[in-house]
């Protein structure tokens, strides 16, 4: 299989020390390209940094996740705008929002995904989206700015069918992640998969996060890798009822036009 994780956040502390045999893993299970995740001002420019090391195969994002949104500086739109510019950044994001847990105040979320909103409306490019817990808000919000936007990856989807639903009706791309594989948690997204075109569905790992639980033999660390992601796939190709290849090729194809490898 030849895929493209887009979600791979290596500039997490975990993979400080060995970062290019983790690339190297990747490369050998068939994950050829990987978008390198930024979720903070520091961050997005580090992921920028892994992205240099290899412009063919790398990319990068620039935002701040909603974790985080009330640390963001007073410029931060100006050094994520300064960001976006290099041709190796192709989405803005991480952005959204997460009622989950609540890091950040609610508003101080909603008031930074929406001046992200504004970057992505203003230079063009897409969003990579949080959403957890806030679908509501994150809906209503998104309404205001989608059509100023050329596209839209609502990345690790946890939802709902209906709000599956809601995402498809305003053109969103949906990212997968190994959650699928979770018998405790993910059982709904087998039952919904399917629904999602296949011009709009991508696959991650959201790397170190969310190792799936159904890898055998049981791994010894808790860090999730891209090379995990071809078992992903295999799972997401069993609920949508068509084989590893046909998910592969179609998840590929749209995450190389979105990410623009």
């Amino acid at each position: 299989m030849d895929l493209v994780d887009i979600c791979a956040n290596l500039t997490h502390e975990s993979f400080h020390d060995d970062i290019d045999a983790v690339l190297a893993r990747a490369h050998e299970a068939g994950v050829n390209h990987l978008a390198i995740t930024g979720a903070d001002e520091a961050g997005s420019e580090a992921a920028l940094d892994i992205a240099r090391r290899d412009p063919d195969a790398l990319r990068a994002t620039a935002g701040v996740h909603p974790h985080v949104a009330v640390d963001a500086s007073e410029r931060v739109i100006d050094h994520l705008r300064a960001l976006a510019q290099h041709p190796l950044v192709s989405c803005v994001g991480e952005a959204g929002l997460d009622f989950n847990r609540d890091f950040s105040p609610r508003a101080a979320q909603e008031r930074l995904f929406e001046a992200q909103l504004e970057l992505a409306a203003e230079l063009g490019l897409p969003v990579f989206a949080h959403e957890r817990d806030a679908h509501e808000r994150f809906m209503a919000i998104l309404r205001e700015w989608r059509d100023r936007i050329p596209a839209i990856v609502v990345h690790c989807f946890t939802g709902t069918a209906e709000a599956l639903g809601n995402y498809l009706e305003m053109d969103c791309h949906i990212g997968i992640t190994g959650w699928i594989c979770d018998e405790r948690r993910g059982a709904h997204l087998l039952e919904c998969t399917h629904r999602i075109p296949d011009n709009r569905l991508m696959v991650e790992t959201d790397a170190p996060y969310l190792m799936p639980r159904d890898l055998k033999p049981k791994p010894k660390t808790r860090r999730n890798e891209p090379a995990n992601l071809p078992h992903i796939v295999r799972r997401i190709a069993e609920a949508r009822g068509e084989s590893p290849e046909t998910t592969a090729e179609h998840t590929t194809a749209t995450a190389r036009r979105f990410f623009g490898f």
